[in-house]
């Protein structure tokens, strides 16, 4: 097997699911995501704020039951048999719930599930001995949201003491979320591989970062191109730190609480959504319409302002991918069939950003 480049951080959303699936192979074989489980129901989870524990059947864990074990089937289905993993913080609380779904992924995949320092000592267990049955090791996800010390330490430590869990069998993932500052997130990274990574012999390491940003329409212009800080970070991690065997992860073109809010259960989304598009440096957001009477040609509009964007590429190379085509037909085109829809442009978001990262760190460049 090639030894994965690249972790993307993807919400377990069709969008995400099916631009993964849809992957050519050979570049599908360079990646490992680590898909989150967003929740079913219910407010936005709050990063880092565990999962209660419900032990007992109720209607809550059997409505779980039914919408997440055909998602986890699929997610199944679209890996192939590919590396990667699953954390599902968000609906492990729901013991009964979640049984199966984790069950068939620890089981009829090669996904390895996912615990946290922070999270109920019974989950965590009960985590870990799925994870166990699956042969395939447990992934242990360090949120660095704030500078670690030495009780994180001693934390882990206990973590994997109590787990019974050879270092040889673990993963550890370092979740610096939101890159806002990109020296505060140097600062915090390069404590946590300092602490973290040289605590064990890890199976690997893996660096987590974010910079897609958390798009405000009544502030933002309709279109705009924030800077990569992810990817300047693991540039910068990687001069300080260059002999620490480590990962490049991001979280693709989503926010990084993206992944913690449920799915919009109301009939109607809000009036706009977003097209995507990944730079070397800097990413491309721009704002469309969903609904009006103008909402094809405006939607054309915009994927024309992509296309013609004096960064974009336009000449063949491996860059390019079939999310340039699908912008150049949408941005062409004429009538409302083929502008797509939100979910539309989530997956051509990612499948453009996934085939250009992991199509430049198997050139050998910085992503």
């Amino acid at each position: 097997m090639v030894e994965p480049l690249y972790v993307p951080v993807l919400p377990m959303r069709r969008s995400a699911v099916t631009a993964y699936g849809q992957l050519h192979p050979r570049l599908r074989r360079h990646i490992a995501p680590l898909w989150t489980v967003p929740p079913h129901s219910g407010p936005e989870r709050t990063r880092g704020t565990p999962a209660a524990l419900h032990p007992d059947p109720d209607d809550t864990g059997r409505e779980l039951h039914r919408w997440l074990t055909p998602r986890a089937d699929h997610l199944i289905e679209a890996t192939d048999g590919l590396p990667g993993w699953v954390d599902a913080a968000h609906v492990e609380g729901e013991v009964h719930g979640a049984a199966v779904a984790l069950w068939h992924l620890a089981t009829r995949s090669r996904l390895t599930l996912v615990t946290g320092p922070e999270r109920h000592p019974t989950l965590q267990r009960y985590t870990a001995d799925l994870a166990f049955a699956g042969g395939r090791g447990l992934g242990i996800r360090v949120l660095v949201d704030e500078p670690p010390d030495e009780p994180c330490t001693s934390q882990m430590l206990d973590l994997v003491s109590r787990l019974c869990a050879p270092p040889a069998h673990l993963d550890l993932l370092l979740d610096v979320g939101a890159v806002n500052d990109l020296a505060e997130a140097g600062k915090r990274s390069l404590m946590a591989l300092d602490l973290l990574a040289a605590l064990m012999p890890w199976r690997s390491v893996t660096l987590l970062a974010g910079a897609w940003p958390e798009h405000e329409p009544a502030r933002e212009p309709a279109l705009f191109t924030p800077p990569r800080l992810d990817q300047a970070l693991h540039a910068q991690v990687r001069a300080a730190r260059p002999r620490q065997r480590l990962h490049y992860g991001d979280y693709s073109v989503e926010h990084v609480r993206s992944a913690n809010r449920p799915a919009d259960s109301g009939r109607y989304g809000p009036p706009w959504s977003l097209l995507r598009y990944t730079f070397p440096d800097r990413f491309l957001v721009a704002r469309a319409s969903t609904r009006g009477p103008e909402r094809a040609d405006q939607v054309r509009s915009t994927a024309r302002r992509i296309v013609e964007h004096e960064s974009y590429r336009r000449e063949p190379s491996s860059h390019r991918g079939a999310a340039e085509d699908w912008l150049e037909s949408c941005a062409y085109g004429a009538g409302p069939a083929g502008t797509g829809t939100p979910e539309t442009w989530a997956r051509i978001g990612h499948a453009q950003h996934l085939t250009y990262v992991t199509r430049r760190l198997t050139d050998g460049d910085s992503a």
